[in-house]
């Protein structure tokens, strides 16, 4: 009867997106709201299914959790599309790198002075606590790749990297509690879990999506060949990489990210715009959809609008499934001042202070620091964090702790960010025009776009 209940509330929620959701996106609510709201409805009545137990279904929940993760990071890094060589890349290099890592330093300050944590659990709370996700907050990410916002593209690039640069302190934090080996004075931990792991997963999936990508097209444009079947490729890359990497030692998740970089460079130089199903002379159908995929002009292209497209249906279908388990696991977590003063502390003065020392010195506006100093949206990375910790042996009452400030923390974060995404953003987006409207020589004197 359990499994009967979900699967009738997942349809309802996907009929009433298919019917409701273009009216959703004019009011200052998201669709995750809509989820947590139904899943804790769900978690709390005596008549609904029963709510998994963080505890007792961590294996499970990591790899539900984890999967959503890997189609959040292939669909962030396909919309990403500056060359690697514009300083844009700065931003959210420094913010998945430095600032993280600034974040980690200080939750776990916070967890250890006031919370009375032990040092490795500290250290584990700000891991799983860490990394950012753009994709619970759709209108703060990158529409398309072309997208050169600095905003827009700083939030998705961190969101990016961060996910998979919170593992190695995730790992130190299980060490230092005695369930993760971080080898003779910390060497294996340093060697292996940090620098190879970011280094080797990035190598990985940029060098697997490149050779996949320009594959697919050398057989379309040449041969006539490998046409069609582009769920297949989408899915396929992202299994390539993450399990190459995972046997390797390296991130898969970093892996991941990296394979949708490269593969949206395998375009080459065709117009980033929908493409028409009009083939030459007329043709429609089938016909016209290889020609197009097989045209050296736009087969890159046409690969691309077609991975894209699915991978974004079952990054929703994903986001609706996590956020609604979230929502059904809130009972087992306590919302008290411990956990409302947290709150208040990562999202006001750690997220804040973090960005702040991350971009001293970056060419970065007043208005885009406050936004993205704002929106360090917590969501799929820290639930999977969170379930990786618990089936990894963490227990007893740091666990309970973790739990709780987790869940209360990526729930909190997705209602305060889910009302205030769009009129911040629409301010946002308004304040920008007026600016671009300047004459030039005033609008150099303002801070940069």
């Amino acid at each position: 009867m359990s499994f009967s209940l979900w699967a009738l509330v997942i349809g309802a929620l996907l009929i009433t997106m298919a019917l409701a959701g273009s009216l959703l996106k004019r009011l200052p609510v998201s669709a995750s709201m809509l989820y947590l709201g139904v899943g804790y409805g769900l978690g709390s009545a005596d008549w609904g299914p029963i709510p998994p137990d963080p505890q007792g279904y961590a294996a499970l929940l990591e790899r539900v959790s984890e999967v959503a993760l890997l189609i959040s990071l292939f669909s962030v890094g396909l919309k990403l599309g500056l060359p690697l060589t514009n300083r844009q890349w700065y931003l959210p290099l420094r913010l998945a790198f430095l600032s993280m890592a600034l974040t980690v330093a200080l939750i776990a300050a916070t967890g250890y002075f006031l919370l009375g944590l032990p040092l490795g659990a500290a250290i584990l709370l700000g891991g799983i606590l860490a990394p950012t996700d753009p994709v619970l907050a759709s209108d703060v990410q990158v529409d398309e790749p072309g997208d050169r916002d600095r905003l827009r593209f700083s939030l998705s690039g961190e969101g990016g990297l961060n996910d998979g640069a919170a593992f190695p302190f995730v790992f130190l934090g299980l060490g230092l509690l005695g369930l993760h080996d971080l080898g003779p004075g910390g060497w294996r931990w340093l060697g292996v879990d940090l620098i190879w792991a970011i280094s080797g997963g990035l190598t990985i999936g940029g060098l697997l999506g490149t050779i996949i990508g320009k594959l697919v097209v050398y057989l379309r444009t040449h041969h006539q060949e490998a046409v069609g079947l582009d769920e297949f490729l989408a899915m396929g890359l992202v299994a390539l990489a993450y399990g190459t990497a995972q046997v390797s030692y390296a991130s898969g998740f970093l892996a991941v990210f990296a394979a949708g970089l490269a593969l949206q460079r395998c375009k080459g130089q065709s117009q980033e715009k929908p493409l028409s199903t009009d083939g030459p002379a007329g043709l429609r159908g089938k016909q016209a959809h290889l020609a197009v995929a097989t045209d050296p002009e736009l087969a890159g292209a046409y690969m691309m609008q077609a991975v894209r497209g699915f991978n974004e249906q079952m990054e929703r279908i994903a986001e609706l499934v996590i956020v609604l388990v979230v929502g059904a696991m809130l009972p087992y977590s306590r919302f008290d001042w411990t956990a409302i003063s947290f709150m208040l502390l990562l999202f006001i003065v750690l997220r804040p202070l973090s960005v702040w020392l991350g971009l001293l010195g970056a060419t970065v506006s007043r208005d885009q620091r406050l936004l993205i100093s704002w929106f360090g949206i917590r969501g799929i990375g820290s639930i999977y964090y969170l379930m990786f910790a618990l089936h990894h042996g963490l227990s007893g009452t740091t666990a309970d702790l973790a739990i709780t400030l987790t869940l209360t923390t990526v729930a909190v974060s997705i209602v305060v960010h889910g009302i205030s995404v769009t009129p911040l953003m629409k301010l946002y987006t308004s304040r920008q025009f007026r600016k671009s409207q300047l004459p030039d020589g005033e609008n150099r004197r303002h801070e940069p776009r």
